[in-house]
């Protein structure tokens, strides 16, 4: 791993743990998660959609299959490359974009944004995911909506442990976990095990609570900020399963 770079900007992380993150389980969410996005903010057919930080393009793919005009934008090549390929396989006309989330912004372009599976709160400088929201912002229309899906503080706390270990697709994942500045990140380092190979790696991200991120949108220029406990909508509190942030342009 290349020191000098940020943990988000090493290529061989993602491609390390695309296996992982895009697992067969994962993978089988993906069209009913996009019916949620789409009865949970009323998304009108033919819309324009950009789905921000779209890795491998699940969803991108998924909305462009019910005739949306998609955008997927995402840092990671491989992973665009493998969407262009299905796309393209399956004869959908989707535009992937490899550019960082920080710089990625069209004016009035989108009349939704979703950003899905905590992509969010890479950064060690909190203005950078400033600098993310008001390009949102800024690229959507005017009403547009955005939707955020993340793991809240509420739930990380809820549901935390100093060390955990599981397996998927043949890799042993030991995780060690360790809070920082008063909850205001995470750091996990993540020891994976496979083929009498050890590989570490350690990456943090900052956590939102569902007051404090709505805060920020509502800093950046949103309004009618929404807090969902999944996108199926249900109550952001004690059963809750993900923290659902919708808000409007």
């Amino acid at each position: 791993m290349n020191k000098s770079q940020s943990w988000y900007d090493q290529d061989n992380f993602w491609m390390t743990f695309e296996s992982i993150l895009f697992n067969q389980k994962r993978l089988a969410t993906t069209e009913s998660q996009v019916e949620h996005i789409i009865k949970l903010l009323q998304i009108k057919d033919g819309a324009t959609i950009l789905d921000l930080c779209c890795g491998i393009g699940r969803h991108s793919l998924e909305f462009a299959r019910r005739g949306f005009k998609v955008t997927g934008v995402d840092r990671t090549k491989s992973y665009l490359d493998k969407a262009r390929k299905q796309a393209k396989t399956e004869g959908l006309n989707i535009e992937f974009v490899n550019e960082d989330m920080r710089t990625f912004c069209r004016a009035d372009a989108y009349d939704v944004v979703v950003n899905m599976f905590t992509s969010f709160g890479y950064f060690e400088d909190a203005d950078d995911d400033q600098q993310v929201v008001d390009n949102v912002h800024a690229s959507l229309k005017s009403d547009g909506k955005l939707l955020i899906d993340m793991m809240g503080k509420e739930l990380v706390a809820k549901v935390f442990r100093e060390r955990d270990w599981s397996e998927i697709n043949g890799f042993i994942i030991l995780e060690d976990r360790k809070l920082l500045n008063n909850w205001e990140k995470i750091q996990n380092h993540w020891i994976i095990l496979k083929d009498d190979k050890q590989i570490d790696y350690k990456f943090v991200l900052r956590l939102y609570s569902a007051k404090e991120l709505t805060s920020l949108l509502n800093q950046c220029g949103f309004s009618n900020v929404k807090v969902y406990g999944s996108l199926e909508a249900i109550d952001y509190d004690h059963k809750a399963k993900r923290l659902v942030v919708v808000a409007q342009k």
